[in-house]
């Protein structure tokens, strides 16, 4: 058996020293560890052979991965709707807003039609079945930069022709 090549322990013996960096700066002990581990997956997936810079790598992908759990808590907070005020709930449907859905969904679904097959393809599978960028890229052949293209430009069609149904 070979031994762990020089780069390889250096990266490891990075690990322990920017974990404690980063486990004072993140919001919690628990996001800290789960972006360095998330990192250390990626560095590891990938080859770390091929990581110029393993202690870079690893310091700023958990940096990368630190700063989006934040901006997805921040963006994405969740109310009960007991704690909501009379103002805030959501309007209850009128008599005409299942004719109001029909006409929505008919104008996506022809929306939809109008797209490319590749990138409808992505839209679906992303927003309609929950796919990632990643999952997508991959059944598909495709770079995840590809499919952000798709993707970006799915929504910009689908917004153009959808805008008159957004209340004012």
């Amino acid at each position: 058996m070979s031994h762990p090549s020089r780069p390889r322990k250096a990266w490891l013996a990075s690990y322990s020293e920017l974990f404690g960096l980063w486990r004072r700066k993140a919001e919690s002990r628990e996001d800290a560890e789960d972006a360095m581990h998330d990192t250390v997956v990626g560095m590891l997936e990938n080859n770390t052979a091929l990581i110029d810079n393993p202690r870079a790598y690893l310091a700023r992908g958990t940096s990368n991965r630190l700063i989006s759990r934040h901006r997805h808590q921040t963006v994405l907070t969740v109310l009960p709707l007991d704690e909501l005020s009379d103002t805030e709930h959501p309007r209850q449907a009128g008599a005409d807003s299942h004719a109001q859905f029909e006409q929505l969904a008919d104008a996506l679904v022809s929306a939809l039609a109008d797209l490319p097959p590749k990138c409808r393809e992505v839209y679906i599978k992303h927003r309609l079945e929950g796919w990632t960028h990643t999952e997508i890229a991959q059944d598909m052949a495709l770079s995840r930069s590809m499919v952000e293209k798709y993707m970006t430009r799915a929504l910009r069609h689908i917004h153009e022709r959808l805008h008159h149904y957004v209340p004012d």
